[in-house]
């Protein structure tokens, strides 16, 4: 029998795009990739009440995973040794609140002390400060603004008490669900998610994302707490010799601030500043507290944090002012904490998807040898 030839079809070559029509494609991916990303922000931003405790919770389990991956080797369940983790945690924190509280309720009840002892000593920036204020009047009079008047309602204050503590209570047991769950189906949910890849490459990567998260968040969560909690003791210590009143407090502050980089610092300077004015009679021994914390800290930050660390897993302080100004507007005191823990997972997720581009975190490639 004769057999039949089939023809193929003819190859339809289309004609090249202009750099125009390029412009359009590569300015509409853009546009996309841009609304994308405002949209996130904004869900971000809407999502706060619920997003916030979560997230925590999901940072807190990262630092405390490796804790829980030990219990498990004793053969102790998942949702046992995810337990443990949580109530010692639990245990720490109430721990730390209970020494913090009698000096910390013993400064509140001095404030309007401190704040006469403040302006007293503030007397010799009288003439700057008038400078200041006639610079102002003439600024409203050329601008023609006017004082703003504010009313308050008196039972304004226990109004938004009892409207808040609802609020703030689910917050925390959400915060503590999102840890015991987060911890105790973290092999679980990294197992469920491996299985949605679909093919062998992906899978690949996913799981290459998943170990260089947990190495890189929970390295640097305990050794930054750690390096916080030494720094903390000898801030108090020398406090301590220089006559500060409520030194461990301070101590215990300098602990809290410094996991915000810049801002906690900076803060912690304003506090004893305004502590050494209330304590010491001029103002060259004010500033013998602020003198002691900078120097402590810059010793931390020089010396310490780049030697227990490693110098390879700094990250690039621009990169990390971004980061904290980006999460302090939108989810505040919470958003500052979270901040440099978030800019590892983004490492972590663009360093594998781009692994040819040095991101300047280069401590897991030497010890995976990649």
């Amino acid at each position: 029998m004769p057999t039949r030839t089939i023809k193929k079809a003819p190859t339809v070559r289309l004609p090249p795009k202009s750099n125009f029509e390029i412009l359009l494609t590569r300015g509409a991916q853009v546009s996309i990739i841009f609304i994308g990303v405002v949209v996130t922000v904004f869900a971000l931003h809407a999502g706060e009440f619920i997003l916030t405790p979560i997230v925590l919770g999901v940072v807190v389990g990262l630092m405390l995973g490796p804790l829980a991956s030990r219990l498990e080797r004793f053969k102790v369940p998942p949702a046992l040794s995810a337990a443990i983790v949580v109530l010692l945690f639990i245990v720490s924190v109430c721990v730390f609140a209970l020494l913090v509280s009698s000096p910390l309720s013993f400064w509140l009840q001095r404030l309007p002390q401190i704040w006469s002892q403040l302006a007293t000593q503030l007397a010799d920036l009288k003439g700057p400060l008038e400078t200041f204020k006639s610079m102002r009047d003439q600024l409203r009079q050329v601008t023609g603004g006017e004082g703003v008047s504010v009313s308050v309602d008196e039972g304004m204050g226990v109004e938004t008490m009892a409207t808040l503590a609802p609020a703030v209570i689910a917050q925390i047991l959400l915060f503590f669900a999102s840890l015991y769950f987060f911890v105790a189906t973290r092999d679980q949910t990294r197992i469920a998610i491996l299985r949605v890849c679909f093919n062998r490459r992906l899978r690949w990567r996913v799981a290459h994302i998943f170990r260089d998260v947990e190495q890189l968040v929970s390295q640097y969560l305990l050794s930054i707490t750690v390096i916080n909690i030494a720094e903390g003791i000898t801030v108090g210590i020398g406090l301590y010799l220089l006559g500060v009143p409520s030194a461990p407090l301070w101590g215990a502050l300098a602990i809290l601030t410094n996991f915000v980089p810049f801002i906690g610092p900076l803060a912690m300077v304003a506090i004893l500043f305004a502590v050494g004015l209330t304590e010491f009679d001029t103002l060259a021994a004010s500033l013998l507290p602020v003198i002691l914390y900078l120097g402590v800290n810059t010793v931390e930050g020089q010396f310490v944090t780049p030697l227990v660390i490693g110098r390879t897993m700094t990250l690039n302080p621009f990169v990390v002012l971004l980061a904290l100004a980006f999460w302090i507007w939108l989810w505040g005191a919470v958003g500052g904490f979270i901040a440099i823990p978030a800019l590892l997972v983004g490492y972590a997720i663009i360093r594998n998807v781009l692994p040819g581009v040095n991101w300047g975190v280069d401590e897991l490639d030497r010890q995976y040898g990649r």
